[in-house]
């Protein structure tokens, strides 16, 4: 789960954290890469690779395509209309009997996978590397002329046009590669869960932790997400398990309130500029 939430948070930062666009609909490319592997494994009996290509496939068309309809608005416009292209995939999914609909559908995971004697630990290499995919796109994209684009979008789109920088072209690049890698993440869940339903794949908590790990680790660097992914998805389980999942959003939201005051640029910023007041002064 924690690899799992590394894919996500990286990728909403490359839209949110980059480029500037808050994504409410976090979970509807998680769930479209979902469900597209669950309807892979079902029609063609697709292994698990194929099944997250098709997945990632598709979520990344989606965010394509979301881009052309959406990118011309600005601020809470483009949060609202995520919000409202969520409510109409998950309105179209819970109406698809093939995938079980709002009834949802039992998957049977097979015992052993490849050079694995358990399902499970196939899953954790798969996610595992789809973490360090996801990191290295990241690393690239912030790196490369591309992220160079984007921050000059996130901190003025006017002068940045008037720079000669391809803003539309860009926004659209970093929604396909965000949806892309949430519908990578997406994936493999209903295998790991062994079940599917609408309530799960379209659940609010994950576009909310999609958006809260990021900006508890730091969106200005690629490593942000990856530091609070790896956090509050280990205090996620660990509260879960000790107490409840309610509890466990619940530390979430007071978590996040408490970096979001004291510490805007998160948890990585915090530490940069802890550094930079200890060190000694050069003369």
């Amino acid at each position: 789960m924690a690899l799992q939430f590394v894919v996500l948070a990286t990728a909403w930062n490359i839209l949110g954290g980059y480029v500037g666009y808050v994504n409410f609909g976090s979970a509807a490319f998680f769930a479209v890469g979902a469900y597209t592997a669950v309807a892979f494994g079902k029609g063609l009996d697709a292994p698990l690779p194929l099944q997250i290509l098709a997945g990632a496939m598709a979520a990344g068309v989606l965010g394509l395509v979301v881009g052309l309809m959406t990118m011309r608005l600005r601020g809470i416009y483009f949060s609202i209309a995520t919000i409202a292209m969520s409510i109409v995939i998950e309105t179209a999914v819970i109406n698809w009997s093939y995938v079980g609909g709002a009834r949802g559908l039992a998957l049977e995971r097979p015992p052993s996978a490849l050079l694995f004697d358990s399902y499970l630990k196939w899953l954790f290499f798969v996610m595992a590397l789809l973490a360090v995919v996801a990191v290295a796109c990241a690393r690239y994209v912030q790196g490369s002329w591309i992220g160079r684009g984007l921050r000059a979008i996130r901190d003025s789109e006017e002068a940045a046009e008037c720079s000669g920088v391809p803003s539309m072209k860009l926004k659209l690049l970093a929604s396909a590669m965000s949806g892309a890698l949430m519908g990578a993440a997406g994936a493999p869940f209903s295998m790991y869960l062994s079940f599917i339903e609408p309530n799960v794949a379209f659940s609010l908590n994950i576009a909310i932790y999609a958006m809260a790990m990021p900006i508890v680790g730091g969106m200005a660097h690629w490593s942000g997400p990856v530091i609070g992914a790896v956090l509050l998805g280990i205090l996620l389980q660990l509260v879960t398990v000790t107490l409840s999942a309610e509890a466990a959003v619940l530390s979430i939201g007071v978590l996040l309130l408490v970096v979001v005051v004291a510490a805007p640029d998160g948890l990585l910023g915090l530490w940069r500029k802890t550094r930079a007041r200890l060190a000694p002064e050069v003369s």
